[in-house]
């Protein structure tokens, strides 16, 4: 094998946006790195990946399996990489697979084997083989055409969730109430499916939402790159919730018992390279089901490369073209195999971003149909200070954790704005913990655990000693206020001065020594960068002021 083709992610648009021009910038390296001549396609020119010296050859075109087969017609691959570019990737080598033109040209699909993205993708075969490895999968029916759909009208508990087959950020999907609504927006998701089918679900509203990001190579190794918890309880889409990783609210039981769970599926589905398995956890048992499975590159695989500093996409790429894991070099240590599960000694927290103040009069409800257009990821010792740069990060009106239009509600109106998932929910939480509402009654109402809202009243609890003129300044910049908002909160009655340090991200929470890690401004003593480089870091730090 010498040429190898790589399909891009297409359009940027919500649900799909710069992750995967990241992933497919990062494979076509790793690829020529091995030795291959690279030919890319994709249609859109406002991407890293469609630069000249990205590739060997660069098509912009369409990505329809009829543009496609004339670039394939003419560079005559040995192979194809699909699992780079997203759903649109994935569903356009589905698509040359199933009419004969990789046969055709005698184009050897890489990675991920075809059957194994379609045991992961139709929601039948995926139900079937959870069943078989005696993994949980919630209550569901199988609907591929109208007449099914209203057969199971009068079957399905309410509230349910609608899942499409073969689409990505729950397009066509979302929650239904009633058996209008089932039948509305399946019929909606059955014309967006790419296979005309969608499965219906049993609500898991409420239960915590967790993904693990783990790889897998052809001998069969397998390790976790990383997990993730989201904020929000199911029934919000994980691209519109905020995440957090490493997990924070699990046991150890719990914590192992769902890694086992994660690496059991992607050997029983025979994965190639980096995949995302998410599954629902009960908050008040040890009660899991699994949700589904993405046998590609993802969406939370650019916020785990960047978050453990393991390169997903890179490590992947190699693996498509027949490497293990045991044989390919961790490029952040130099020293490690890409082998070594990462380790975290920090907290990320990833916020989404929204275009509301765009669309001012869009729907801020969210569910299980994804509505950012982006998102920003912080990175801290505590959660606390992670929460706060992060906010400053969006780029919004708000700089912490107050929300003039939540402090202005009626205490009745506040608790709708808790119940109600938006993208400006979390503000109204705080709201809720500021009026001095216990942790348990804001629970109950937003579903959101405990832990999550006791760190938010401990930022809370700042907030008010530096509004009364209390010097706290010390404990306001470990959780995350800069010295600007202290002093604007204190009525410059307290100053801050900074503490900044810089912590390393290598993959191996400083267990060996590091070529090219990468670096984050912290509050602190011991500062990372100097012992590693020599001398003190210059460059101002991102989060350091609002």
């Amino acid at each position: 094998m010498k040429k190898i083709l790589v399909i891009g992610s297409g359009p940027i648009v919500i649900g799909q946006a710069a992750e995967f021009d990241y992933a497919g910038t990062q494979a076509c390296k790793s690829l020529r790195e091995e030795g291959y001549s690279v030919v890319l396609i994709n249609s859109n020119p406002a991407t890293i990946m469609t630069d000249e010296e990205t590739a060997d050859a660069v098509y912009i075109e369409p990505l329809t399996v009829e543009f496609c087969e004339r670039v394939i017609a003419r560079e005559r691959p040995d192979g194809l990489l699909p699992t780079l570019g997203g759903q649109t990737g994935l569903n356009l080598a589905t698509q040359l697979a199933q009419q004969g033109i990789l046969q055709k040209y005698n184009v050897t699909l890489l990675g991920t084997p075809l059957s194994a993205i379609q045991k992961a993708e139709d929601r039948q075969e995926f139900r079937a083989l959870m069943r078989e490895i005696k993994e949980p999968v919630p209550e569901s029916w199988i609907v591929e055409n109208e007449d099914q759909l209203a057969e199971i009208l009068d079957l399905v508990p309410f509230p349910c969730i609608i899942r499409p087959a073969y689409t990505l950020g729950g397009t066509g999907g979302g929650i239904a109430n009633t058996r209008e609504e089932l039948w509305e927006t399946g019929r909606k998701g059955l014309k967006l499916s790419m296979r005309s089918q969608l499965m219906i679900e049993r609500s898991l509203l409420g239960w915590k939402e967790v993904e693990y990001e783990v790889m897998r190579d052809k001998k069969g190794n397998c390790i976790t790159i990383c997990n993730m918890e989201n904020f929000d309880p199911m029934g919000v889409h994980t691209g519109d919730s905020i995440v957090v990783a490493p997990s924070q609210t699990l046991s150890d039981i719990e914590y192992h018992m769902l890694r086992t769970a994660s690496l059991k599926i992607i050997r029983a589905l025979g994965i190639e390279g980096g995949c995302n398995v998410q599954l629902a956890v009960n908050p008040d048992s040890f009660d899991y089901y699994v949700i589904e499975v993405n046998p590609r590159v993802s969406r939370s695989s650019a916020l785990a490369s960047k978050a453990t500093g393991y390169p997903i996409a890179r490590v992947s790429a190699k693996i498509a073209v027949g490497k293990t894991l045991d044989e390919i070099e961790n490029p952040v240590t130099g020293t490690t195999m890409a082998c070594f599960e990462p380790a975290l000694d920090y907290c990320i927290v990833k916020l989404p971003r929204w275009p509301f103040d765009k669309f001012a009069s869009g729907d801020r409800t969210l569910f299980t149909q994804m509505k950012a257009t982006g998102e920003v990821m912080a990175i801290d010792r505590t959660f606390e200070a992670a929460l706060m740069k992060a906010i400053r990060g969006l780029e919004v009106k708000q700089k912490d954790l107050r929300h003039a239009k939540f402090q202005a509600q009626a205490d009745e109106e506040l608790g709708e704005s808790i119940r109600i998932p938006t993208d400006e929910r979390m503000w109204a939480i705080a709201e809720g913990l500021r009026r001095g509402w216990t942790v348990d009654a804001v629970r109950k109402l937003c579903r959101v655990d405990r832990w999550f809202l006791v760190k938010m009243q401990n930022i809370l609890a700042i907030e008010k000693q530096l509004q009364s003129g209390e010097q706290v300044a010390e404990q306001a910049l470990k959780v995350g206020y800069s010295p600007s908002q202290i002093l604007e909160l204190s009525g410059g009655r307290v100053v801050a001065q900074d503490h900044l340090v810089y912590k390393m991200v290598d993959t191996c929470a400083s267990e060996f020594e590091s070529q090219t890690p990468y670096y984050y401004a912290t509050q602190g003593t011991e500062d990372e960068a100097t012992q590693s480089l020599g001398t003190p870091l210059q460059a101002t730090p991102v989060f350091s002021v609002t």
